[in-house]
């Protein structure tokens, strides 16, 4: 026996995750950190690196959990964009909810403090915003595809229930094309409007307002599509 006290890795990196996620990368202290992990300086760097490098397997962590949620949300309706949105922001407003993490989001908070940081953790968290507005896009283009998308479509219950980065668009159930600028456009809202939730929940809005906000944003994305559909010919 090497007489080396023994601990949960998965555990501790956890642990530090919060730190940062409640604090922030410039506010998360050594000593905030050791004391959440119960490890000594010389442990958490010894199994870690360097605070950047913590940092950096503590934001893949988070990108894992709630990344595989958001994945699964904009899959549950490939029928209907509008629902995808709504399930999306439904992941969004359960983890603003749930009194066993910190409040608001760990990426919003990086990225507010993104002159603090260090040129590689600033390009990873660039990254991360860029794969989450990649997987709205493929999600509303999947969605708006597919025939009758938006028929029946209740932007209210949308919200309320609770990859594809190119210039092609998508197509109705006519062939008529969804122009692939509006769906830019519409997955740089959704993500906008998902970092708009995290900020305004540290700023203390209720979970009535937060969902009237997700409503109205799913409302905006069903009139925005349905604008971009060309109108058929009438006969004769």
């Amino acid at each position: 026996m090497s007489g080396r006290k023994q601990f949960d890795v998965g555990a501790a990196l956890d642990q530090a995750m919060r730190v940062f996620w409640q604090r922030g990368y410039a506010d998360a202290s050594l000593d905030a950190l050791t004391s959440a992990t119960g490890l000594g300086r010389g442990s958490l760097y010894g199994t870690f690196g360097n605070k950047d490098a913590l940092f950096g397997r503590c934001l893949d962590l988070y990108a894992s959990i709630y990344g595989t949620r958001y994945e699964q949300a904009l899959a549950a309706h490939p029928d209907d964009p509008v629902r995808a949105v709504g399930a999306f922001f439904d992941v969004v407003l359960s983890r603003i909810a749930d009194p066993s993490v910190p409040a608001g989001c760990l990426i919003v908070q990086t990225a507010a403090q993104s002159p603090m940081l260090s040129e590689e953790i600033g390009i990873r968290v660039r990254g991360l915003l860029d794969v989450q507005r990649r997987r709205v896009r493929a999600a509303l283009a999947r969605s708006s595809a597919s025939p009758g998308s938006l028929n029946g479509s209740d932007a209210s219950d949308a919200s309320d229930s609770s990859d594809s980065s190119d210039s092609s668009g998508s197509s109705d159930s006519s062939g008529s094309p969804i122009d692939g600028r509006t769906l830019d456009e519409l997955a740089m809202f959704v993500v906008a409007v998902n970092q708009s939730l995290a900020v305004l929940s540290r700023a203390g809005a209720s979970d009535a307002e937060l969902r009237s906000v997700a409503r109205l944003a799913c409302a905006t994305v069903a009139d925005t599509l349905a604008a971009d559909r060309p109108s058929k010919p009438e006969d004769g």
